[in-house]
């Protein structure tokens, strides 16, 4: 008896379920709500503080710093890494 996932990576797996892209986004997202938390706390920001630095609201940094909502736009996050002082690197592999 031979098992068809011996060897298979689990991109592979992802892609027969049809998930791997709705993961891949997720993950990075996560990643980047992490980086951006890091990043307030070691500049002593409390969501508050950095509404203001980004000219918004405090929900839009709670939906911003939220792992799981992945359909934040690509300006917010570009103020966002603004407003503690980093910029946003996004490349095409």
């Amino acid at each position: 008896m031979t098992n068809p996932h011996i060897g298979s990576s689990f991109e592979d797996f992802l892609e027969e379920q049809g998930i791997r892209e709705e993961v891949d986004g997720l993950a990075q997202k996560r990643v980047l709500a992490w980086q951006i938390e890091q990043a307030m706390e070691a500049d002593g920001l409390t969501k508050v503080d950095m509404a203001k630095r980004m000219h918004t609201s405090r929900t839009q940094v709670d939906r911003l710093l939220d792992p799981e909502n992945n359909k934040v736009q690509l300006d917010t996050i570009q103020r966002a890494a603004q407003a503690v002082g980093r910029t946003l690197k996004i490349e095409l592999v």
